[in-house]
């Protein structure tokens, strides 16, 4: 199977994802964080904060969204039946605090294949209410037996 490049370079409509206060705190807790800055309100506002801080990979919540249109499209055309995952890496900017509205905009930045694997990378862009980028994301997703 040959796979289409057609859909590198497409980028699709941004998501907003606005941060809610207990969110941040039941994924800080589902992943065992202990940093009262993710779990006490009043301790993130003495340390200087506007509310609770996100963890760094709280990003897969408000980017998951974004993500979902270009894994389905199509034109992409991953066989999901065949894929796995195959890595993330991540590059952040200032913190995401609870009530910031983070606005995601996914772009297909390669689609190859290699030794009978295809892979597909899709890069996501996050950026704050006040246009400071957040989060610059690279997923990778490979599919089994071209």
């Amino acid at each position: 199977m040959a796979l289409s490049t057609d859909a590198v370079g497409t980028s699709y409509p941004p998501v907003l994802y606005a941060v809610g206060r207990e969110k941040v705190r039941e994924y800080a807790l589902a992943v065992g964080e202990t940093d009262p800055l993710h779990l006490d309100h009043e301790a993130a506002r003495a340390a200087g904060y506007a509310d609770l801080v996100a963890p760094p990979m709280f990003t897969v919540v408000y980017s998951a969204p974004a993500i979902g249109p270009a894994l389905f499209d199509p034109v992409v055309g991953i066989d999901f039946a065949r894929m796995v995952h195959g890595g993330q890496a991540f590059s952040w900017g200032p913190l995401v605090v609870a009530g910031d509205e983070v606005t995601t905009t996914v772009t297909v930045k390669s689609i190859e294949e290699k030794k009978g694997l295809g892979f597909f990378v899709f890069e996501s862009v996050s950026a704050n209410q006040e246009g400071h980028t957040v989060c610059v994301g690279t997923w990778t997703n490979i599919v089994r037996g071209l």
